[in-house]
Formats: C-alpha cells, structure tokens, sequence
C-alpha cells in the first residue's frame, strides 16, 4: 500500500501548492502579456491538470477494497442440484438461512450471477409466500415483507437456472476463468476425455451456481443434494449422508457440511473416478482419479496420512474437518484449490504407476492441505489479506521438505521461491496486504505466495520453533470458523512473545519493495573482523527495514553463528571470533529476502564450497565459481568434486556445468567412470538423467549398449534420456527400430525423444503418429509436445501441415489453458510463410481475453513483424 500511498499524497500536495499558487502564476503571466510576451491561459490548464487528478484520485477511492458489509449472516445453505448436460445448465432450488448481522434488515441481497430466478419464496410456519425481488443479472435483491432483526431468522427458498458459461473468462494467472462451474466434455464429443462436472469457487464463483452471500468473511454450513447419472460418482464437502436410486438411471446423493465454512470453499465434483482408500487415525483420506491412474494415485498421494499428522502435531492443533479427501480432475483452470475437505488438483497429477515413481507434487499437496488450517479453518476476512491464506500455504511446501527430505532440500525450495518473487518485483511491487487493487483476481500473485512464505521464514529464523509454532497455535485457536485480518496474525504472535511486532508487519506485509543490500567485510584483523553494510533500497517508496539477520564461519570443522540486527541506512558491526576467520558468510543459509550485492573473489567461493555445511551455500559456491571462473585450472576439479556431494542438488548442478564447458571433461580426474557410476546408481532420478545426457555427449557410440539397457529404466526420467541418447547416435544402425518400439508410450519424454528424432532424420509417414499424439496429450505435457509438433510439419508440409495449421490456430484460440493456447499461437510461426497466416495469428491475438497469454502472443507476434 505504501507506494500508492507515497503518490497519493504527493499528488495532493502538488494539488493543494498549485490551488495556493494559481492566482500569482495568473498575475505574472499578465505581467508578462505587459511585456509582450504571449498569454497562456494557465487557468484553464491548471483545471484541466486539476481535473485530471481528481479523476485519478476518485479512481483510486473506488479501487479501495473494503471488507464487504455483513448485513446478514447465513446460517445455512441447502442446494438440490440437477444438471443439464446439453446446454451445460444448472437446475437448481436452494434454502438459505439467515439472520440480520446487527441492524434490522428489510431487503435481503444475495450475490447470484447470470441465472434465471423462477421462483423466491419465504418460508414460514404458517406457510411460503412469494416475494418480489429485484434481479440484475448479478445480484439478486427480495424485499421482505417487514423489518427483521438479529433476534430473527429468515428461510428463503430460490428455485433458479445457473448458466455458467454467460459472461465468462478473465480471472488471473493463478485462476485462468470465473464460470465457478464447468462441464467438462459434456455432450462425449471429445475423445480420450471423461465427462466430468466439478466446481473452482475463489474468489468469488461459486454465486455462479448457488445464490449466497459470495464474501469470504462469511460462512456457514450447508447440505447438498446432487442428482447424476447412476453412474457417475460424486463428492462434496463434509460426509455422505446417503444414497438413493431413483429408479430412472439416476441416484440423488446427499452431502452435510456440519462445520462453517466460507462460501468460496463449497465445491461438487461429479464424474466416473475409482475410490483409493486410505486414513489418518482413523479418520478417512481418500483419493480419487481416473481408473487407469489407480495405481500411480497411490503413490502421488502416499505421503497424505503424514502430512497430516505431521502438520497437526505442528501447529498443536488436529486436522479440524469431518475427513481430507483428493480428487483429479480434467482441465482444472488453477494448479489445484483447497476446498474444506476436498482438494481438487489439476491433471498433471494424473499418473500412471511407471510415472509415478519420479513423481514432484509433494509440494502443491502440501500446500493445498495446509489451507485446510489456514484458509478454510481460519479464513482472511477479504482479498486484500489474501496472503493470510497463501504465504502459509507456500510455507507449507518449506515445512513439508523440511520434514521429510531435509533442511538442503527445504533451503533450495526457498531460493526458487525468492527467485520467483524477484522475477516478479520488476515488472511491480505491491504491498502485501493491498487494499487498492481492481479486482480480488489480482491478489493472486507472487507477492501473496512466494513473499508472504519468505516473510514467514524470517519470522521463525528470527523468533525461533518454540515461539513461532505457539503463534501459531494460538491464532488458529483463538479465530477458529471465523474471518482474520494481517493485525490478528501480528497480535497473535505478541500476545504469545510478549513483544512488539508492528516494525515487523508495517515492513513486510503493509509495504512494498524490499531491502537491497551492499556489505563488505574487512578481512585486516582476521581475529575481529568488520562487517559494512549500507540499505540502498529507495527510500521514497520502500521502508528503511529493521532487519534481523546470522553472519557465519567455520573453524576447525566446526560453524559458528551470530545474529545482528540491521535498522540503519549504513551501519558496521565488529565480529570477535577469537580465532583467525578468512570467510564470513553474511545470510549463509539464504534466508533473508534481499538483494545481497557485495564482492567476493574465487577463493572466497572455494573456501564456501569446501567449508560449508550447508547444501545450498555449496550450490551457491560451485554455480558462481563456473560463472564467473570458469577459464581458471583450479575450477575444474572442485566442479567434479561436487559430483561427489551429499547432496543431490549440487551434483545435478555440477554434471549441468560440466556440460556447458566440455574443456573439462579432460580436466576431471575419471570423469567418464563416475558419471557412468552416477547414471547407473545415482538415488536422484533427475541426477542419472543429467549424467546420461552427459555421456552421450561424450561419447554417445561408446555408451550406447548402456542406453539401450537403460530404455527399460523404471523411471521415465532415466528411460527419455536414454531413448534421446540412443536415437541421437548416428552410428547405432537399428533406431528405426527402437524408435518404432515405443511409439506406444503416452509419457511425455519418451513421446519428445521420438519426436526429435522424426524432425532431426525429416521422417516421413509420422504425420498420422504426430496427430494421434495430440489428440492424447494434455496439460503440461501438451505444452511441451507442441513445438515439436510445429516443426515437424513445417518441415515436411506434405504430412498434413493444412490440418496441422488447423489445429494450432484451434488450441491457440479456445483452450482454456493460457500456456496452451501460447504454446499453439508460437507453434504457428512455424509456418509464417503460409498465406493469410499472420492476419490469422493477429486475430488469434485481437480475441485473447487472458492478460498474460495477451501479453506473450503480443511479444512474439511484435517479434516477427519487426524482423519481416
């Protein structure tokens, strides 16, 4: 907020010191006409000028985004759905329950967009009455008979037609559309696609299936009756209740949510998923996926059980919710959302068992269920406080690697997320908790995610477990079923501490920007050394921070730590480490988000690598010595030392540089053995892909009899790098062959080593195989397909490059995934030559409703015409 705060009141001083100056400018312009010297109307310039900001500023007040007013509270919410496959309808009544919040009430606004209200009733003892209502389009207003107060409750019955699909798209790059509901391949049209319905409700999308009070800091319980085709399964909040079979093809179910939870958190799914039975003390955690994904199912989501009892133990607090249940589904418009008690994840997680063994998604798993506590538990009271969801959700990811794979492994997540803030932080930087933004969509970046985890990070560094998981604690006990703001989480960790923590809150969550650190440490005296360290952050729009951070060093095998406290724009601290120190490490473990700008030589990196214990300062040392040292003899070895490192990271890192600079490949002692050691044993699957593709740089015929055994690696990691190994050597004389061999395989990298290897060798009669395979793709893996696929038929035009054109300028245009749809618009310029091509882009490009896929097709498009 504080940037937008800066300019708001310098625009007002500018405003208020030209309002007090008009009248003289006006005086001496006339003084100056005496002269003869032209006449400007400044007056009428000045209020134009003026004008202008007051636009702004109303702007700007409009933009503010309050908590929204509770006039009422729902108490419950009853839904009887039925589906109308055809025109993707929803046909609906639902009872609401609800009692005015304080002041007496006489009109009831419920939020309830794009429907056709058929009927509104109030029900009463002595019987329903017909209410008059006023509706458009998006709120839905009835105007009851009399005033109630909060000592009143009120039943209202709506029967009604949701049509989702009216007035659909935009959303953000976390959420990529708005209909709250979808139909997914509804009318069987598609093939290799299931029909399923299922429902995506944040921000506020669920009013686009069910009228409600759309607002996250309300909530209530809710029961919902789903009647489907008897053979379709379905799932909701809360517990089955029961099943009745209607005699007709169809069943009703009947699902209780019993806990209040906001409306943002309802959610069906209906569709044809098989069952994976599991649980945590008893308590059901389910999984839920297509049936030729049982098996791997079992294993993407094997960790659940643990992460849940290592998150209750945690926070002090047991999972909150009826059971924990995860379902897969098709063409998810997000990476997954945390429904209470249903977690619906995005396809890629759709894993055959093979697949499934280098399977990453422990992260986003993680991370939906820790919103099981903090989100739907405890809930933010508006979108402005969205990151009182999120920057614990991606804490979750830090916690869970922590706990079940390390500190090396939880460090290196950290980078990737700080980094991914940076990124960010060029292109803006917002407030934490913002109040002014256009839509809650927009609270959906990496700001609310990646900072707000980092940010948490430094609070547990700094604070410590003990008090940081009794803040913790004590938050979720004392908001438990209600809706928080940023002061709740600050009071919170000050009632628990007995400390201060608004210089904490003000800086990180209620300003914008970040510190840029310069430091420099004098090594004169090596028994009490020196540290320098000046802010350069600009002042005018980002605080002065107070920042608590550990120097570090390493003596006699040992580390030694220290916490200092930054609050000044320049400060030095003097380091008495009684012994001779050569190395200080300033926030060696990369826990401080800043910008760290300092000069420290090649010796200092040596001295990192070979000293630190931690795996991401070795990660650091080895990646800036081949950066900036490469050329040096001493270099060399230590990357292939770090071949050899405990941890995985830093041997990937060192087989990726080795590659990049293949001057070393002489200069490290027994390199072929060990790589070919790490390629057959390495414990990291992703190490022994590096290794593979590294061989066969080398000497690709020489390890080809290793490649063709490793075809049959379990792991699709191993078995991709070596197919494209294999198919890359020219001298192996069956790679038609084996290339035909595994023309089958749905997995995405073994189907791009054959689809390099057809555009490589322009091998004809592999339209048909190009075609099918992106018919069978999907997702992720048809993002990455795409180019090849592109290619191969601009090469060989004669393989059915018209339907090839067809179906990119298709997907370019209607996927509903934005990374698709720019995969498809840059798979089109493969064919720029064809006529009328690049109007048809350019019209793919005018029709694009999605910001970012805008923004990439325009760069890319803006590419090309400059360079034709």
């Amino acid at each position: 907020m504080k940037v937008w705060k800066s300019a708001l009141i310098l625009m007002l001083a500018v405003f208020v010191f030209w309002s007090c100056q008009s009248s003289k400018t006006v005086l001496n312009e006339q003084e100056r006409a005496e002269d003869d010297f032209p006449l400007v109307d400044t007056a009428a310039l000045l209020e134009s000028e003026r004008s202008e900001l007051i636009q702004l500023l109303e702007y700007k007040i409009e933009a503010y985004q309050a908590s929204r007013q509770r006039d009422f509270d729902l108490l419950h919410t009853a839904l009887d759905l039925k589906f109308d496959y055809e025109n993707e309808w929803v046909l609906g009544t639902a009872e609401l329950i609800l009692k005015p919040h304080f002041f007496p009430q006489q009109e009831l606004v419920l939020d309830a967009k794009d429907f056709d209200v058929h009927q509104y009733e109030l029900l009463t003892d002595t019987g329903d009455q017909a209410l008059n209502f006023r509706y458009n389009g998006k709120k839905l207003t009835a105007y009851l008979p009399s005033a109630y107060t909060r000592e009143d409750t009120i039943r209202v019955r709506i029967k009604y037609t949701a049509k989702p699909n009216e007035n659909a798209g935009g959303g953000s790059r976390a959420i990529t559309d708005t209909k709250g509901l979808y139909f997914i391949n509804p009318r069987g049209e598609e093939a290799n696609k299931p029909t399923q319905i299922w429902t995506q409700g944040e921000t506020e999308h669920n009013s686009k299936w069910f009228p409600t009070i759309d607002t996250p800091n309300e909530r209530g319980t809710q029961e919902i009756k789903l009647t489907v085709d008897a053979k379709y399964r379905t799932l909701s909040n809360g517990l089955l209740q029961g099943s009745i079979d209607n005699g007709d093809g169809t069943r009703s179910d009947t699902w209780l949510m019993d806990l209040p939870h906001a409306p943002y958190l309802a959610a069906i799914v209906v569709g044809d998923f098989v069952e994976i039975k599991d649980e945590w003390e008893g308590m059901q955690v389910n999984y839920y996926v297509e049936k030729e994904f049982e098996e791997g199912a079992k294993k993407v989501f094997a960790h659940t059980p643990e992460m849940i009892g290592f998150f209750s133990e945690r926070l002090g607090v047991p999972y909150p919710w009826q059971r924990y249940d995860q379902v897969v589904v098709r063409d998810f418009v997000s990476g997954a959302m945390e429904n209470t008690t249903i977690s619906i994840f995005m396809e890629q997680l759709n894993l055959n068992e093979r697949e499934a063994i280098d399977s990453e998604w422990d992260s986003i798993i993680a991370h939906e269920l820790f919103h099981q506590w903090f989100g739907n538990y405890v809930t933010n009271e508006s979108w402005a406080n969205l990151t009182l969801n999120e920057a614990f959700g991606n804490y979750a990811e830090y916690l869970w690697y922590e706990h079940k794979n390390g500190k090396d492994d939880a460090d290196m997540h950290q980078v990737a997320e700080m980094e991914q803030y940076f990124d960010e932080a060029l292109e803006k930087q917002e407030d934490l908790v913002r109040f002014y933004h256009k839509d809650g969509e927009d609270m959906f970046d990496s700001h609310s995610y990646a900072k707000g985890g980092r940010i948490l990070h430094m609070l547990r560094r700094h604070l410590g477990d003990d008090a940081f998981f009794a803040s913790l604690n004590y938050y979720l006990e004392n908001h438990a079923f209600s809706a928080v703001e940023v002061h709740d989480l600050r009071l919170a960790f000050e009632a628990v501490t007995g400390m201060d923590f608004n210089w904490y809150f003000n800086q990180w969550f209620l300003a914008s920007g970040h510190p840029i650190l310069e430091y420099e440490v004098d090594y004169s005296q090596p028994e009490n050394l020196l540290l320098t360290i000046a802010q350069r952050q600009d002042f005018s729009t980002t605080p002065l921070y107070k920042i608590p951070f550990k120097v570090s060093w390493y003596s006699g095998g040992e580390r030694y730590e220290k916490e200092l406290v930054l609050d000044k724009s320049w400060q030095q601290f003097a380091i008495v480490n009684n012994v001779p120190v050569t190395a200080l490490y300033v926030d060696e473990a990369k826990e401080i988000l800043a910008e760290k700008r300092t000069l420290r030589g090649r010796q200092h990196f040596i001295q990192q690598y070979e000293n630190s214990k931690l795996g991401v300062a070795r990660y650091e040392a080895l990646d800036s010595l081949s950066s900036y040292y490469g050329e040096d003899p001493d270099v060399a070895p230590l990357i292939g030392k770090g071949l050899g490192d405990d941890f995985w990271a830093v041997r990937e890192l060192a087989i990726m540089k080795i590659s990049q600079h293949p001057e070393w490949i002489l200069a490290i002692e027994n390199l072929e053995e060990r790589l070919f050691e790490i390629a057959e044993n390495d414990p990291k699957n992703t190490v022994r892909l590096g290794a593979i593709e590294l061989l066969s740089l080398i000497d690709g015929d020489k390890y080809s009899p290793a490649f063709q055994r490793w075809l049959n690696d379990p792991s699709y990691y191993v078995a991709g790098a070596a197919l494209s190994a294999y198919l890359e050597e020219p001298n192996n004389k069956n790679r038609d062959e084996i290339a035909s061999r595994f023309e089958s395989e749905r997995n995405i990298r073994m189907i791009v080593a054959l689809a390099d290897y057809y555009i490589a060798e322009e091998m004809e009669g592999k339209g048909k195989w190009f075609h099918e395979k992106l018919d069978l793709l999907t997702g992720q893996s048809l993002y990455y397909f795409l180019g090849y696929y592109g290619d191969y038929f601009a090469k060989l035009p004669g393989e059915g490059s018209d339907k090839a054109i067809e179906r990119l300028q298709g997907l370019a245009g209607n996927h509903n995934a934005n990374y698709v749809r720019i995969a498809a618009f840059m798979g089109l310029f493969a064919f720029i030559d064809e006529p009328g091509l690049v109007a048809k882009a350019k019209a793919i490009w005018t029709e694009e409703q999605d910001e970012m896929a805008k923004r990439y097709m325009e760069f890319f498009l803006s590419s090309y015409l400059d360079e034709n």
